[in-house]
């Protein structure tokens, strides 16, 4: 089972992977950020409503404790899915899908702010092989050839707090209730947030557009089947081989980008790309032994 768990890790990062990659396509296509994430996140919800229903009977209560949870959850996925998004659009996939990738970071400073571990050189060390990655793979060590915009970068490391911010509010949820109970309350509360902000004159021609399909295999991929590949796969295998796993995330997005979208990294990128994945993974287990 541990294997099968591994397995299923292994795919949902890779339906992660292959959903920034249809993001840009939408993007290339005049569709607006905030629609392609509002689709995203709606299509996973009907997905994890469906799932919700399957396991109607195993559902426990709905506490007070596990709605405000999935709604922070909610929260931190919406604001996941538009920075990541902002961030393919001012950059390209490879560098948003690797900034986001550092929200094991963004944990980690934010437990060191609220006391809830101490600091050590081995854990400051990590912070800044990241940032020295972040600097490689973006280009900021030369200001007049940077490879990545101001914003981009910026949206970026905000897809990647935000996840930290989904992945503290989904694991508390978690704790009184069942996965599909969370994520159905999380996505829900992620579709209300968007659908505010979102221009509904143009979410509307979706349904009618050709691209109906390109938005509706972005959910399926990048929410429903991936959210629930996820969820299951790790009740098989530790937090240390899947946070190991979850390396196949950014590396499939790059891959993406440079074969199907004609994305360019220079040696220097990799090589930053590679300390920052190397370097949270490093993070990631030793905080889970």
């Amino acid at each position: 089972m541990k294997f099968a768990g591994i397995g299923l890790v292994i795919l949902a990062a890779i339906c992660w992977g292959i959903s920034g990659g249809i993001a840009d396509i939408l993007m290339d296509k005049g569709w607006d950020p905030l629609v392609i994430s509002f689709y995203r996140g709606g299509v996973g919800l009907i997905c994890f409503f469906v799932w919700f229903l399957l396991r109607f009977r195993q559902n426990r209560g709905i506490s007070v404790r596990l709605f405000l949870w999935a709604v922070f959850a909610g929260v931190g996925v919406a604001g996941n899915f538009t920075f990541y998004f902002l961030s393919i659009q001012a950059s390209s996939v490879a560098v948003a899908a690797t900034l986001m990738y550092t929200a094991p970071v963004f944990v980690l400073l934010m437990s060191f702010l609220f006391r809830i571990e101490p600091s050590t050189w081995f854990k400051w060390g990590c912070i800044t092989g990241v940032l020295f990655g972040i600097i490689l793979l973006t280009g900021a060590y030369n200001i007049e050839s940077i490879s990545g915009s101001f914003f981009g970068v910026a949206a970026g490391l905000a897809a990647g707090l935000s996840y930290a911010l989904f992945i503290f509010g989904f694991k508390n949820a978690s704790s009184t209730g069942n996965p599909q109970t969370t994520l159905t309350i999380a996505f829900f509360s992620f579709c209300l947030i968007l659908f505010l902000f979102t221009d509904k004159g143009e979410a509307a021609a979706v349904l009618a557009s050709s691209d109906i399909g390109w938005f509706l295999l972005l959910g399926i991929l990048g929410a429903g089947l991936s959210f629930i590949l996820y969820v299951t796969g790790i009740r098989w295998t530790t937090p240390a081989n899947a946070s190991m796993v979850a390396m196949v995330e950014p590396v499939t997005a790059s891959l993406f980008g440079v074969l199907v979208l004609g994305d360019h990294l220079t040696p220097i990128q990799i090589i930053g790309m590679v300390i920052i994945l190397m370097t949270v993974s490093v993070l990631s287990v030793k905080k889970s032994d």
